[in-house]
């Protein structure tokens, strides 16, 4: 349902610090799959996500969704199909603005999506009912500013409100690494449970071995740029972390170097 084309892109072109991060790129993302992405430090990461938003645009290739060329639709036109989260949990949402104004902005990205977003006791109703289904008591917190919340209340509105408009595709971009343990594993739970109950292609960038093995149902690392490792289904389930990064390095040819990854 995602598909990249032969993709390149690179930083500070025609310059001594150009940056080359991908030269033809060949990725294809399949209906329902749950993806986990992790890499080296510099390996494209973010910026595949990026690219895929519509931050970024690409210097050669397509991006196609559902077969329909994407590869020009700027951002914000692409956000109507397309939900983010990203690590700080402010960026998901307005942090001046109350919780319900927040989920109504969100809702208006929809079939029938305008400019022009209200409250009224329908849609409050119908607020309230999702947010009671994040067991977090906000439904209870309409009026309150979003900047008021803690930061695993934040984001699990943050996902919350990202897959509001039931997107064909959901970015993930290190959502819980700025999460203490405990706050984690409430939100990879409600993770999993948003994207397997509403069925959402899901792409998630993280630092967390652990967390890329046991979610999901595909792995793919990168490197300098590219995919060296594509791991799905029964395979990945029963790798280790061991055996993950022995597979690195004979794919790479190298060690794997992060600074920021976390093992377990």
């Amino acid at each position: 349902m995602l598909e990249l084309k032969n993709v390149s892109k690179a930083f500070n072109k025609g310059t001594v610090n150009e940056n080359v991060v991908f030269s033809d790129l060949n990725f294809t993302l399949n209906e329902g799959d749950f993806v986990s992405v992790i890499g080296s430090n510099g390996a494209g990461k973010s910026t595949l996500l990026n690219l895929i938003a519509g931050v970024f645009s690409v210097d050669g290739g397509q991006l196609l969704l559902d077969g329909n060329d994407i590869t020009k639709l700027p951002e914000h036109k692409r956000a109507r199909f397309i939900g983010r989260v990203f690590q700080d949990p402010m960026m998901g949402t307005a942090p001046s603005m109350t919780i319900e104004e927040n989920m109504a902005v969100a809702y208006a990205r929809s079939d029938h999506y305008s400019l022009r977003w209200g409250i009224n006791p329908q849609t409050r109703d119908m607020f309230r009912e999702r947010l009671s289904y994040l067991g977090l008591a906000l439904e209870d917190r309409l009026s309150t500013k979003v900047e008021l919340l803690s930061g695993g209340q934040r984001q699990a509105m943050t996902l919350l409100i990202a897959t509001m408009s039931n997107p064909r595709l959901l970015l993930l971009d290190e959502h819980t690494a700025a999460l203490d343990p405990a706050t984690v594993r409430l939100i990879n739970d409600l993770t999993e449970r948003i994207i397997n109950e509403q069925h959402i292609t899901t792409l998630m960038v993280t630092h967390n071995l652990e967390h890329a093995i046991k979610m999901g149902n595909r792995l793919i690392m990168m490197d300098r740029g590219s995919i060296v490792l594509d791991i799905k289904d029964d395979e990945k389930r029963s790798l280790t972390i061991e055996q993950l990064l022995d597979m690195f390095e004979q794919a790479a040819h190298e060690k794997f170097s992060d600074d920021r990854v976390i093992l377990q």
